[in-house]
This record gives structure tokens, C-alpha cells and sequence, in this order.
């Protein structure tokens, strides 16, 4: 019998503040803006809340952010 993906196993939607973020809707893992590869949320520490955008690693982030100045 084929089990049904919760949406808690999906990818969740975040609103990123300065410091912090909150979930707003449930979910594991959330997309990079940049690579698009799947970043666990214990697992994310990059994001820009100006930009509402999740980002795999320090590399990525800083590239992304540089590029926006």
C-alpha cells in the first residue's frame, strides 16, 4: 500500500526575519534561491530576509548578496 507524503515531509514555507525565521506552513526542507538544492531546516543557517530566499551554504549566500549590492 503506497503511503501518502505528509505535508510535514514536503517543503515548508518560512518568512525569514534578521536573526530567525518562522514556519508558516510545515515541512522538512526548504529550496536554496540559488541552487535550488533541498536544505534541511535543522540544517539552514543562511538566508536574507530582505530577500525572503534560503541559501545552502556561506559561499552561496555571499555571492548572492554581493551580486544584489
Amino acid at each position: 500500500m503506497a503511503m501518502l507524503m505528509s505535508s510535514r515531509d514536503g517543503e515548508a514555507k518560512l518568512y525569514y526575519g534578521p536573526s530567525t525565521f518562522r514556519v508558516l506552513r510545515g515541512g522538512k526542507f526548504v529550496r536554496c534561491a540559488v541552487s535550488g538544492d533541498a536544505i534541511e531546516l535543522e540544517e539552514l543557517r543562511y538566508w536574507s530576509a530582505e530577500l525572503q530566499e534560503a541559501y545552502a551554504s556561506c559561499e552561496i549566500a555571499t555571492r548572492r548578496l554581493l551580486g544584489q549590492r
